[in-house]
Parts: C-alpha cells; sequence; structure tokens
C-alpha cells in the first residue's frame, strides 16, 4: 500500500527513524514557526504605532522588513523540517541550518533600522 503522508518527497523515502528524532525536528520547526508569528506580530503592531511618532516612515519600513522576516523564516523552517525528516529516513547526516545567518543578518539590519528611526525621531 502506499504511504498516504504528505510531502511525498519527505515520507515517501527511506525507512521510518526513531519517533523521538522525528518528533525533536517537528518541535524545531513550530518554534520556527511561532517565532516568525511573532515577528510579523511585531511588524503589524510597529506599522500600527508608527503614526504617533514624529518620523512614520522609518518606522513603517522596519515593519514591512519585521513582515517579511517573519514569512521567510516561516518558509526557511518548512523547508529545514522536510530536510531534515529526510535525511532521518535515509540515515544521512543532518543538514546545516541554512537559514540562521541570513536571519541573523536581518534582525541585526532591522535592530540598526530601529535605532535610527527612533534616533531620528528624538531628534525631530
Amino acid at each position: 500500500m502506499d504511504n498516504p503522508r504528505r510531502p511525498r518527497s519527505v515520507y515517501g523515502v527511506g525507512t521510518e527513524p526513531d519517533p523521538r528524532a522525528s518528533l525533536a525536528n517537528e518541535r524545531t520547526a513550530l518554534a520556527g514557526l511561532r517565532t516568525a508569528l511573532g515577528l510579523i506580530a511585531a511588524g503589524v503592531g510597529l506599522a500600527a504605532l508608527a503614526h504617533l511618532t514624529e518620523n512614520p516612515g522609518w518606522f513603517r519600513v522596519v515593519a514591512v522588513v519585521l513582515c517579511l522576516m517573519g514569512g521567510v523564516l516561516a518558509a526557511s523552517s518548512v523547508r529545514q523540517w522536510a530536510r531534515v525528516e529526510r535525511a532521518l529516513r535515509l540515515s544521512e547526516p543532518l543538514p546545516a541550518p541554512s537559514g540562521l545567518p541570513p536571519l541573523a543578518a536581518a534582525l541585526v539590519a532591522v535592530s540598526l533600522g530601529l535605532v535610527v528611526a527612533l534616533v531620528l525621531s528624538l531628534l525631530s
């Protein structure tokens, strides 16, 4: 009988891994999705509060970047889950977390953007 689980690119290869490893992989993906939701919520909140500042443009730009980062992180988390699950099923070495360096760089850029926005707001 054909395996009914999806995606087939993950569940259609190899053998069942240790359930603990598979569940840990799923928990990691869910943590990434929670973080993505937090980034999106922060962006929405910042956009809602932007009108209270003297320089709302900067805050809106940072809000958009936060929302985009949340979307990218959500997609990256699901992609990483599939890569790790597939490696577990094929008894291959686990892939490196490819989404972490760009996410960290984007967070640094967003924090610098917020600092600039706050300083410009205070100087106005």
